[in-house]
């Protein structure tokens, strides 16, 4: 009886004590339940690109306040007006990437083409009654939203074209003449805007998946020579991309009208100097520099930063393709490989453009920088984008997402 009673004891003062691990349990138990594999066993990978992506959003939020509150004050009445909506825009960002990270690529493939359809008929529809900024007509305003859904339609392009470029070779030939026509078609609408830095850099992605995905070099060189074409055409028949072209050759010639906005840009960069104006410290911010919080924000950061910030940015943007790049190396089977190719190439891509224009290297034209530029379409869609690379490599473990998607998606 005493025996049983000191058992009985014992249980409950068991009971009572808790394992001092218990809490490392708890926290081990949380983010299984938050993400799709526990934080132990992802690829070494997909921890360095959860912190990049980290550090290039809070970056962006910082650059974009700097380079906005001037601005917002003389025309909004508020400072922190713009870096208020960037953050308000952020939050369902990061909720989409959740979203995108705890879903298999497989299931975004099966129902990308109808949203693809979808976004595809609103840029027509902004061609046919979009409202016009700055000679271009890339918006559709519904109630207080603005939609740009040439921004939007990126992730599912990616995806699209990882549908066919997969099994190029056993994609039979139908699918592939609607395909490319419809690709071809989305560009020129998107030129139709005009939007010449946008449908270049859809040229460009197209090119990159089709060559990964094994399609013949002499085809895509049939393309390219098509697509180069057609945006001398384009520019040919718009005087306002006209006038970009003849401006970014010698921006000095009309510094106050057609060159402004390149010489505003080279002089804000050109005034940053080895280590920068500091933070907060930019001077071209001050209504000097067109759209600094925007398509020159690159310039603003440069002020600020100097040479030794942009070689940190550009040195970044390196490790973040080199980073996707390992992550395409990885995958095991072709979609996978194909996305990740798309995701890495269209953030590192439109990145470089972005700095290309602020810099004078190619045509002054409207292209955000992801992450950081202000704008809820180009965030929203960077983050998508951001979510599939993260999930590529997820499923690289070979934990998650093994099942054969050939004959479902051929």
């Amino acid at each position: 009886m005493e025996i049983s009673q000191e058992k009985i004891k014992n249980k409950r003062i068991s009971k009572r004590k808790k394992p001092p691990f218990s809490n490392h349990k708890n926290l081990c138990n949380l983010t299984e339940s938050i993400f799709p594999l526990p934080w132990t066993i992802w690829p070494y990978e997909a921890k360095i690109l959860i912190v990049l992506i980290g550090i290039w959003s809070i970056l962006g939020i910082c650059i974009l306040g700097s380079s906005s509150w001037w601005v917002a004050s003389r025309e909004m009445g508020n400072w922190a007006y713009f870096l208020k909506k960037q953050i308000i825009w952020t939050i369902p960002g990061i909720g989409l990437f959740y979203f995108v990270l705890n879903t298999n690529i497989r299931n975004l493939l099966k129902f990308s083409r109808i949203i693809f359809f979808i976004l595809f008929f609103l840029i027509l529809l902004t061609n046919i009654s979009g409202i016009t900024v700055n000679g271009s007509s890339r918006w559709l305003v519904l109630g207080n939203l603005r939609l740009q859904p040439s921004e939007l339609i990126k992730p599912f392009l990616i995806l699209e074209a990882s549908n066919l470029f997969a099994h190029w070779n056993l994609v039979k030939n139908d699918k592939k003449f609607i395909s490319i026509i419809s690709f071809g078609l989305l560009i020129l609408l998107i030129l139709k805007q005009p939007n010449l830095s946008t449908a270049s850099l859809t040229g460009i992605l197209l090119w990159v998946m089709g060559l990964c995905g094994g399609v013949k070099l002499s085809s895509l060189c049939s393309f390219a020579s098509i697509g180069f074409i057609t945006g001398c055409i384009s520019i040919l028949n718009n005087e306002y991309q006209k006038l970009r072209v003849t401006s970014f050759i010698n921006p000095w010639k009309d510094q106050q009208e057609s060159g402004f906005q390149l010489v505003q840009s080279l002089l804000a960069i050109g005034s940053g100097g080895l280590f920068g104006q500091g933070f907060g410290l930019s001077i071209q911010k001050l209504q000097y520099l067109p759209f600094m919080y925007t398509d020159f924000i690159f310039a603003i950061f440069a002020e600020e930063f100097g040479l030794l910030g942009c070689t940190l940015f550009l040195g970044f943007l390196a490790v973040f393709s080199y980073i996707s790049l390992r992550i395409s190396l990885k995958c095991r089977n072709n979609y996978t490989k194909l996305v990740a190719i798309g995701c890495g190439v269209l953030l590192t891509g439109q990145s470089m453009m972005h700095i290309a224009v602020a810099t004078g290297s190619m045509p002054t034209t409207g292209l955000p920088l992801p992450f950081i530029s202000y704008g809820g379409n180009s965030l929203i869609a960077s983050f998508f984008i951001a979510g599939m690379l993260v999930r590529c490599s997820l499923e690289s473990t070979g934990f998650i997402g093994m099942i054969s998607t050939r004959k479902t998606l051929n």
